[in-house]
């Protein structure tokens, strides 16, 4: 079922920030806006979000027009909470106050059980007495992500909300969002510069380039089949070697030892491995100089010839 419609939203100042965006989002979706800073990815998030006009066009919402400011006496949308660089906490109240006063419509029991697992979710369990403008950057992060949370909106809007978190963290936020989605059917729309954060999070990604969406589809093909160098990169490591008079581009991980007849070929020196954890990251140099990575479970010291396989 249909929640969410952007429909030919341009938004302009002295230039052009965003051009005839059309986006449709499904009930429970978690969809990744995806692109360079000054994509428009901020952007179009508030003008969703009901706290930004557009220029042209408009937003439904569960097929209700999404009013912005010039309209609205208290911008927003009741049921669209957006997470974005501003935070807007309750500064003089703890970190506990913040997330309590989200939840006051549930009974007593369960608004403590309920506090307390977003402060735990969130790391917050050294800072829960502090009040919100003592906190850092990323602590205040993690208490405007747990007051979102702990609202429960029909769609959680995300602007870049990675950047203050380490991996452990990132992780679990994750798992909770994908959890939220199974058991309440929360939709998320999030944004972010960094595509390789979305791509175990996302049901699809959407690509913006220069105010407009380009490309939208599944989080594996973006990842094994870009457009171009410059889009794979946008989500991780892409080698990219020339063979002959061509141009080949592959992931660290689009390789075999043992090749075929019709598969690339590469002649390599090994520079050096580095361990990451589960995998290898393995350095060559090929014949013309150029770097290549290729990531396996033990380290490819004694590898001279690698053979590209495509995967996707």
């Amino acid at each position: 079922m249909k929640i969410l419609s952007v429909n030919g939203v341009s938004l302009s100042y002295d230039r052009e920030v965003l051009k005839g965006v059309e986006l449709v989002v499904k009930k429970g979706e978690i969809i990744s806006v995806v692109g360079r800073s000054g994509a428009g990815k901020t952007s179009l998030l508030k003008i969703i979000a009901g706290t930004l006009d557009p220029t042209e066009g408009e937003v439904l919402f569960n097929g209700k027009k999404v009013e912005g400011p010039s309209v609205s006496l208290i911008p927003g949308h009741p049921e669209i909470s957006l997470v974005n660089q501003d935070f807007k906490l309750d500064e003089y109240h703890t970190v506990e106050e913040n997330i309590y006063g989200q939840i006051l419509y549930l009974p007593r029991a369960e608004r403590d059980k309920f506090t307390e697992e977003l402060i735990s979710l969130m790391e917050l369990d050294e800072v829960r007495k502090q009040k919100a403008h003592t906190l850092s950057g990323g602590e205040q992060q993690r208490l405007a992500l747990a007051r979102v949370l702990a609202s429960e909106p029909e769609m959680i809007l995300l602007d870049e909300p990675f950047s203050h978190l380490d991996g452990g963290l990132r992780k679990k936020l994750i798992h909770y969002l994908l959890e939220l989605r199974r058991v309440r059917n929360t939709t998320v729309l999030l944004v972010s510069h960094d595509g390789s954060e979305t791509l175990g999070l996302s049901d699809r990604i959407v690509l913006m380039k220069k105010g407009r969406i380009v490309r939208v589809g599944n989080p594996l093909s973006f990842y094994y089949k870009p457009k171009s160098l410059e889009d794979g990169r946008i989500f991780g490591v892409m080698n990219s070697v020339r063979i002959g008079s061509e141009r080949f581009h592959f992931r660290p991980d689009e390789y075999s030892i043992e090749g075929g007849n019709d598969e690339v070929i590469l002649e390599l020196k090994f520079l050096y491995s580095s361990f990451t954890g589960p995998m290898y990251e393995n350095y060559f140099e090929d014949k013309n100089g150029e770097s290549v990575m290729l990531l396996s479970w033990e380290p490819l010291n004694s590898v001279e010839r690698a053979y590209v396989r495509r995967k996707g």
